[in-house]
């Protein structure tokens, strides 16, 4: 027998001897017996050498095309395997779509967090704009431009974390408030800043060394105390109920002038007293007024043409007020027992 005739034969045969193969490792070694290295093809082409050149021709020409055509069927065999495992797998391993699937446990968004934006949302919605500031500071924005000079006396009522002379973590969010009249050079502002503040306060049930301030600035035209108490009253009966009621007393800020102390009312006896008020019907939230005409002018501003407002919310203290908290360390110690009352269920 020639090699052309072997060549026929190695082809008639191959299908037969595919048709019985399903295992991907017995293909293999099909394919390795037709065209390996020991294969009968590789057998025929070492045998070439000793035909003559016109026959190499014909016998090399048709060697080539028949391994091309073996290649091919082993390949669509191997496919048509691969295929077949496949859809077995797809069969046995069918998955009902429609049926429920595990409930996982899900984080929710922290109360101040959430304090946070809904604070956002309402003065946004009264046309405010949310500023940002670093928490590492310099004295001149944290205290001399808010007309507290060095040696200044009421710098003793904060306790603040210095890192050198000039640079100390803010114990207040009004540097952002300065930042934001030095870029603006004169013009209108309606801002709130939210962020951490700390203090070298120690620990307890209502004071933390870390808390959160959310502080608002408005300056402009013709802007009187009577704005003040507007955007205050607007906020805490967003925030903790449409029946509150507000009150501002006199106090002393050196940053605004005149000063006030707010008080609002209380949630727990509507305002009859009782032990949460000290039996006085109001609780102290905040510290507001009048920005000081030294702050207006240090930050480039005319107090003669341009007037404004500025308030500090502590959020960890109307947090408390709005969910009923009676210790700050709640908000810092992630019991998730604690947590999970405020999660929405989705």
């Amino acid at each position: 027998m020639n090699q052309l005739e072997e060549l026929d034969k190695l082809v008639s045969g191959v299908d037969s001897e595919l048709e019985s193969v399903n295992d991907l490792n017995e293909l293999q070694q099909k394919k390795a017996n037709y065209l390996g290295k020991k294969s009968i093809l590789a057998s025929i082409s070492a045998s070439m050498k000793d035909l003559s050149i016109e026959a190499k021709k014909e016998v090399g020409m048709k060697s080539s095309k028949i391994r091309q055509l073996l290649e091919e069927k082993f390949e669509a065999k191997k496919k048509a395997i691969e295929d077949a495992i496949v859809n077995k797998k797809l069969e046995n391993e069918t998955i009902d779509v429609t049926l429920p699937g595990y409930k996982l446990p899900v984080g929710g968004i922290h109360p101040l967090n959430q304090t946070i934006m809904d604070l956002e949302d309402l003065f946004v919605g009264m046309g405010y704009k949310v500023a940002e500031g670093p928490e590492i500071e310099t004295d001149e924005y944290c205290f001399e431009k808010l007309n507290l000079p060095k040696g200044h006396p009421a710098r003793d009522m904060q306790d603040t974390f210095y890192i050198n002379p000039e640079l100390l973590l803010r114990s207040q969010t009004s540097p952002v408030q300065v930042r934001t009249m030095l870029a603006e050079k004169g013009e209108p502002i309606k801002i709130i800043c939210p962020g951490k503040v700390y203090r070298r306060d120690a620990d307890d049930a209502t004071h933390s060394h870390q808390f959160m301030q959310c502080e608002g600035l408005v300056l402009g035209k013709d802007i009187t105390l009577g704005d003040l108490k507007g955007a205050l009253l607007e906020m805490f009966r967003k925030m903790l109920g449409e029946d509150r009621n507000i009150r501002l007393r006199p106090s002393f800020f050196p940053f605004t002038e005149p000063s006030v102390e707010v008080d609002v009312s209380c949630g727990l006896c509507g305002g009859k007293g009782c032990n949460t008020c000290k039996h006085t019907g109001w609780i102290e939230v905040l510290g507001a007024g009048m920005v000081n005409d030294n702050v207006l002018r240090m930050c480039g501003y005319d107090p003669k043409e341009i007037q404004g407002f500025a308030f500090g919310i502590g959020v960890e203290r109307i947090t408390m007020m709005k969910y009923k908290i009676d210790d700050i360390r709640n908000f810092y110690t992630n019991d998730l027992r604690f947590l999970n009352q405020f999660k929405e269920e989705k």
